[in-house]
């Protein structure tokens, strides 16, 4: 009876205990990043009804969170990204409340009524949501406790702590706080997404957090060829074996040598991987600038600013601060160079985000593509006709 007590059902060596515990904690954030985050706030997969149950389950014994507040909290995220409307911005609250209270933000959000019903449409409104999940969102951890326990004797309070413990640090924690503070950025979006590290393996692809926000409707949340997104392999395995459908994916540039004219395919599609072409600008174009201006310039009184405003030369204005904008423009006033393709990238940028029709994107793309060809400016030169040969169509 004693060690039934001390050891429970299983009667686990003490690395077993350490096994259980990762593999019911990675079920969690799996349920995390597939269920809620991938399937039901983007839309971007659906899942059959076994798995997608198993999910809920799984998330109403491990968390305690309802469906419809996650999501509808995580929209508003994106909606009202870095603003004081965002629930959990390190921006806003500060990065140690967001890393350490980030829970308690959760919680605070879940109590709008109103944000509830503009953000959580789509969610399960089923029977077991409304009478079980939803209503009784607590037992399912009482329920957990029960099953640690017996199956793990004592050790399964601590199992159980640690379990509870998991997601206020991981996700409200590390992804919400860290995922938008510090890290390395693959798009220059206009919030302050990063990915924390390029193996998303912890967090289930979680940590790839920038590329999420520049393609947030992705089911695949790496983007370059060594990231990995343990989420993704998972959803692909589901769809393997017909329980999982995927619906979108970050697109992908096409590229057609051959192609001579800039036509509404190549607005499509340039517009389409917008994030893509300002990545690649930034690396085709304004860091071979500035690294030959920066050759040009040694030994002068103009070498020291330019170097320092590397950064900000790729860096999404509204992320500046003062001291990147004051870097920013000493540069510029050193360099005409430097200027122009900056100010190439701004017009580029106005396109799609001030276009009002097809007929005016296709005239505005068309002229930037003429006038940086005739700029004078060699990588500027290259990159307009890479980008005439953008299209929504692949090679045959």
């Amino acid at each position: 009876m004693f060690n039934f007590f001390y050891q429970g059902v299983l009667g686990l060596p003490w690395w077993g205990y350490v096994i259980y515990t990762l593999i019911i904690t990675h079920l969690t954030i799996v349920s995390v990043t597939i269920f809620l985050h991938r399937c039901q706030s983007h839309r971007a997969a659906e899942l059959h009804p076994l798995p997608s149950h198993i999910f809920r389950l799984c998330l109403w014994m491990t968390t305690g969170m309802v469906t419809r507040e996650w999501v509808a909290i995580h929209r508003k995220h994106h909606a009202k990204c870095e603003t004081p409307e965002d629930p959990h911005s390190p921006y806003i609250f500060g990065i140690r409340k967001v890393l350490l209270e980030g829970s308690e933000l959760y919680r605070e959000a879940s109590k709008d009524r109103e944000m509830l019903a503009k953000y959580g449409h789509g969610t399960p409104t089923d029977w077991i949501e409304r009478n079980c999940y939803g209503r009784f969102h607590w037992h399912g951890l009482i329920l957990m406790l029960i099953i640690d326990v017996g199956l793990l004797g004592l050790p399964g309070i601590t199992v159980f702590a640690v379990q509870m413990l998991w997601i206020p640090i991981f996700a409200a924690g590390v992804i919400n706080g860290l995922g938008h503070w510090w890290g390395y950025r693959n798009y220059e979006t206009t919030d302050g997404s990063t990915n924390i590290v390029p193996w998303g393996m912890l967090i289930g692809g979680e940590e790839l957090h920038n590329n999420h926000h520049a393609y947030p409707g992705s089911a695949k949340l790496a983007s370059r060829a060594w990231e990995i997104d343990l989420g993704w392999v998972y959803l692909c395995a589901l769809s393997k074996i017909g329980l999982a459908k995927i619906k979108r994916v970050a697109p992908r540039p096409v590229i057609d040598p051959n192609k001579a004219v800039v036509d509404i395919d190549t607005v499509k599609a340039v517009v389409r991987s917008r994030m893509h072409v300002l990545e690649n600008y930034a690396r085709r174009v304004m860091l071979p600038v500035h690294k030959a201006e920066l050759a040009r310039s040694r030994g002068h009184h103009a070498y020291a600013l330019l170097k320092r405003a590397r950064q900000a030369l790729i860096r999404e204005e509204t992320r500046m601060d003062a001291t990147s904008r004051g870097r920013l423009s000493e540069a510029l006033e050193n360099s005409n160079m430097l200027q122009t393709v900056y100010d190439y990238r701004a017009r580029l940028q106005a396109i799609w985000d001030n276009a009002a029709s097809n007929d005016k994107l296709l005239k505005s793309l068309q002229e930037w593509c003429a006038q940086a060809e005739a700029s004078g400016i060699n990588a500027l030169q290259e990159f307009a006709i890479r980008l005439r040969g953008y299209s929504l169509q692949p090679q045959v």
